[in-house]
């Protein structure tokens, strides 16, 4: 039985993403930017991926910006803001950022900008009022994250962007996890850049966008040709852009019914796991993803077992059972280092380090909710017997 729950890493593109994707590679292969017959049905194909992908967020069509992904939309959006200034300013992000956002906070730092990163509660939410304290006279953006993908919360993305806009700064939020999965109307929600990933909701690897609102200057990463109206330089990657549109189209269409569906399992699990006392859940339960269940091992689980447990472990046994779930721990040098998401939350090392995400999506069923649940707990018993024993 093989079960893949690791949605919010990646999702399987879906068939019809995969046919119009076929379409322009065999038909409309031209170069977008040529003004002869060939080149204009490829840019035909990018336009209509476009309506369809502002759609999904109720954006004017000019206002996105295709990208390789989401990584260079977090990239595109902060720093096509802060180099636009000759000194050095301030920059709010939160604790709890993916890392495209945090590394390139990091790259600011380095040249001589000040950044305030806000801390969360024990559930992963930043508080409002924090981010009111942390802002400058010289605070010219604020990057944070919508739904973050170890955890699974969800931020008070409309008071937070209230705040920011109240005070006259950008508002930038990585909404990877969140476009595609919860509504998403950026006439409503008061942010100025947002960025999206086509693999996240069943459209190919490779593509991705920023949304941009009318007005707002950004300096280019990319120069050269001046597509995307010279804010991202180079030929579009036209198939990916089509099967993004496709995907973007078919999520917006199906949201009503499968968003409702995904909360159903995702709590189902939480459920069938509540009688595991070793698995700490993690995140907000109200605040969060629908597709989202995350756990970590609780401090005493590992005091008394024979050694500590790595979610990296737990991760390697689940997949020998035909299960594709992750971990937040990351390996370096050959050493585990725990999840800076879940110790700016307050675990503590060791808790940090043995954390596993199960995130669900169109192909999950009732049943492998209930299989996987199965699998998790004989793989705990197995991983610590210390503790099944204790049990008996």
């Amino acid at each position: 039985m093989q079960i893949y729950l690791d949605y919010s890493a990646t999702t399987p593109t879906r068939r019809e993403a995969i046919a119009v994707m076929q379409e322009a590679l065999t038909q409309n292969w031209g170069n977008p930017s040529s003004i002869h017959e060939w080149g204009q049905r490829a840019a035909t194909v990018v336009e209509k991926a476009r309506m369809q992908v502002c759609n999904l967020i109720n954006a004017p069509a000019d206002s996105l910006i295709f990208t390789a992904g989401g990584t260079e939309a977090d990239n595109l959006a902060i720093l096509g803001v802060t180099r636009q200034y000759q000194t050095p300013q301030h920059l709010i992000i939160s604790e709890v950022e993916h890392s495209a956002v945090s590394k390139t906070a990091e790259l600011l730092e380095q040249w001589g900008w000040r950044v305030t990163r806000l801390p969360v509660d024990r559930l992963g939410r930043v508080n409002p009022e924090d981010l009111k304290s942390a802002l400058r006279s010289n605070t010219v953006l604020v990057s944070l994250i919508y739904g973050q993908s170890e955890v699974g919360t969800v931020q008070p993305i409309q008071e937070l962007g209230a705040i920011a806009r109240a005070a006259g700064v950008l508002f930038h939020v990585d909404g990877v996890q969140v476009v595609g999965r919860l509504p998403v109307n950026v006439q409503e929600l008061p942010v100025d850049l947002l960025s999206l990933s086509s693999h996240k909701i069943y459209g190919p690897q490779g593509a991705g966008a920023l949304y941009v609102r009318e007005g707002l200057e950004l300096v280019p990463l990319l120069t050269g040709g001046g597509q995307e109206s010279n804010r991202r330089s180079g030929t579009q990657a036209v198939p990916a852009i089509a099967g993004f549109g496709v995907a973007a189209e078919l999520a917006s269409e199906e949201m009503p019914t499968e968003t409702p569906r995904l909360i159903q399992l995702r709590d189902r699990l939480f459920d069938l796991l509540a009688d595991t006392p070793e698995l700490i859940p993690t995140g907000d339960r109200l605040h969060r993803l629908p597709h989202h269940v995350s756990f970590c091992l609780r401090e005493d689980a590992h005091s008394r077992g024979s050694h500590p447990i790595s979610g990296r472990a737990i991760v390697r046994q689940m997949n020998l059972a035909g299960i594709a779930i992750s971990s937040g721990s990351a390996c370096s040098s050959g050493k585990l280092n725990p999840s800076p998401v879940l110790l700016a939350m307050g675990y503590s090392p060791t808790e940090a380090t043995a954390a596993v995400r199960l995130t669900l999506g169109r192909h999950t069923t009732a049943a492998d909710i209930d299989w996987t649940a199965m699998v998790l707990k004989q793989v705990l018993a197995r991983l610590m017997p210390e503790l099944a024993l204790a049990r008996l």
